[in-house]
């Protein structure tokens, strides 16, 4: 067994108190990933993972790519028959989180996911590579294939067919919005004795504002 006890670090990068934040958390979500975009330190700052109960009753959590924010939540894009789709589509109650390490934070969001609208997805794969475009027709997502070469022979069968012509978006491919009703900022302190502050939706849609322990 590997013994991983002596892994210790001590975050000293930043705070985060009452008096420097917003009333809004996609406010704050706002600033922390430009902020974090600035520092740098970050392959991908919109890398997310997006955890469901499945339809076999086990979490599941994986990285995705966040693509839009706004005061209305997060949206990704997926394809809907996957086995994330079909976990989503069964409980809309998922969580999506992001670590950010070159800064010492973490974001982890409560929300309720929905279909983006058509319109929304059609934009949106409009805008992908031609090459991304056909991925999303070819790959049965999460099902059981007999090898690589079977989705690459598809994948030559589909160039050949819309070569010189557009690519439609498949009707099983498209946009989850997950509106937040919870919102953690998370800041690593000295002593191991962090910043957590809590965002929670009210009735009236206020947000009320805590303080976690660490």
């Amino acid at each position: 067994m590997s013994d991983l006890s002596n892994y210790r670090k001590s975050y000293e990068k930043s705070e985060l108190l009452e008096s420097n934040i917003p009333e809004d958390p996609i406010n704050l979500f706002h600033r922390w990933f430009y902020e974090v975009e600035e520092f740098g330190g970050v392959d991908e700052v919109n890398a997310m993972t997006v955890s469901t109960i499945g339809l076999d009753g086990f979490p599941k959590a994986r990285v995705v790519l966040l693509k839009k924010f706004n005061e209305e939540g997060f949206v990704f894009y997926t394809n809907y028959n996957s086995e994330k789709g079909k976990a989503i589509q069964q409980n809309p109650h998922i969580c999506i989180s992001f670590f950010w390490h070159s800064m010492e934070r973490q974001v982890i969001i409560k929300g309720i996911a929905e279909k983006t609208s058509k319109i929304d997805s059609d934009n949106y794969f409009a805008s992908r590579p031609d090459g991304s475009k056909l991925g999303a027709i070819v790959s049965p997502q999460s099902e059981v294939i007999p090898s690589r070469q079977f989705l690459e022979d598809k994948l030559k069968e589909l160039e050949k067919k819309f070569e010189g012509k557009e690519i439609p978006r498949p009707e099983n491919w498209g946009g989850f919005l997950v509106r937040p009703v919870e919102v953690e900022f998370w800041q690593g302190r000295p002593n191991r004795l962090h910043d957590r502050i809590r965002y929670q939706l009210l009735e009236n849609y206020e947000w009320k504002i805590d303080r976690l322990s660490s």
